[in-house]
């Protein structure tokens, strides 16, 4: 069975209305932040009161299998050491001078409320974001124990509340909810379905992509995280190879690539190779190693013949690019599966 991509699908009302539930849910990302920052708000303001009165931990310990995105906000920031624990229970060391944080926004997780359980037994300063009632919810009962409490799910809005707690314990940046939700709302306004794809940068890039295997690089910490999300996003509205990785992981990728046919007929049977695509997540940083290692991805890539394609983002924050920067592939995955026909 075959598979082409038919752009014309992606401005079809009647084809995008077959994806509007999926598309819906992602132009209302910028919605769920901020329902998320109003549900915890009371429970923040009492958490951070009760902070500035503690003493600074020793360590604080990202818990649980969102740990990953809280790692890569805080590694950087954090004045005291950081560990990121994705692995059932809790590291041996872990005790009552830490502080463990946790990201759980359906807390249904079996590992997750084991690792809570854990904390509070070990005495531990305890702060999770998840549903009240919830498995998690129920295991997080302890008198240094405090719940965000959240309602949507949302495992980006759920990281704001979090985030925003610790910037005002002066444990993180800065992660303003509006700001992000602002981010959110603008991406979600140039994406939208309603814009034609002669102006709308995500459906540009699925066109892009259509006849390609993406190698999605983000050089930041934050931009590689988006890049990791967006790939799997791509694998599965796709059902291709979409990888993302280090530039040294990525490089032999590129290096290996044949200079294309420029006599193939397209329409052939055996016409149909998937060309790989680098797909730059750039999120404005200036470290120099990030901009000389996109540099030597970008001059590999013109040498072996294969295309780039660069998502920008205007948001000014940390947490605001990261958002603007995922939000935008994912919505480029989403136009992939609708314009990819098979006979």
């Amino acid at each position: 069975m075959a598979t082409w991509f038919d752009e014309a699908r992606l401005d079809d009302a009647a084809v995008l209305e077959t994806a509007d539930l999926r598309l819906r849910t992602l132009a209302e990302s910028g919605a769920r932040v901020r329902r998320e920052s109003h549900e915890a708000a009371t429970a923040t303001a009492e958490l951070i009161a009760r902070g500035r009165e503690e003493s600074r931990p020793r360590a604080v310990i990202a818990a649980g299998p969102d740990s990953r995105l809280l790692r890569a906000v805080l590694e950087p920031w954090c004045p005291v050491p950081f560990v990121a624990w994705p692995n059932p229970g809790l590291p041996g060391w872990a005790g009552s001078l830490d502080l463990v944080v946790m990201l759980a926004p359906e807390g249904n997780d079996h590992g997750s409320a084991s690792a809570v359980a854990e904390a509070v037994r070990r005495g531990a300063q305890v702060v999770v974001a998840c549903p009240e009632r919830s498995l998690v919810g129920e295991h997080a009962a302890g008198r240094h124990v405090t719940v965000l409490p959240t309602v949507t799910g949302d495992q980006l809005a759920t990281a704001v509340v979090m985030l925003d707690y610790l910037a005002h314990v002066h444990l993180g940046p800065r992660a303003d909810a509006e700001a992000v939700a602002a981010s959110l709302d603008d991406v979600a306004t140039r994406c939208s379905p309603h814009r034609d794809l002669a102006v709308n940068p995500a459906k540009m890039l699925a066109i892009a992509m259509a006849d390609t295997n993406p190698l999605v690089w983000g050089g930041s910490v934050l931009a590689a995280r988006a890049a990791r999300r967006l790939a799997e996003s791509l694998r599965r509205t796709s059902g291709r190879s979409a990888i993302a990785g280090d530039a040294e992981h990525l490089l032999p990728v590129i290096e290996a690539t044949r200079p294309p046919d420029l006599f193939a007929d397209p329409f052939a049977d055996d016409g149909a190779e998937l060309r790989p695509l680098l797909l730059v997540l750039d999120d404005r940083s200036d470290d120099p190693a990030v901009v000389e290692q996109t540099r030597g991805l970008l001059d590999v890539a013109a040498r072996h013949g294969v295309r780039v394609e660069t998502v920008t983002t205007d948001a000014d924050a940390e947490v605001g690019r990261y958002a603007s920067l995922l939000l935008t592939g994912t919505y480029a995955a989403e136009y992939l599966r609708i314009g990819l026909v098979e006979d």
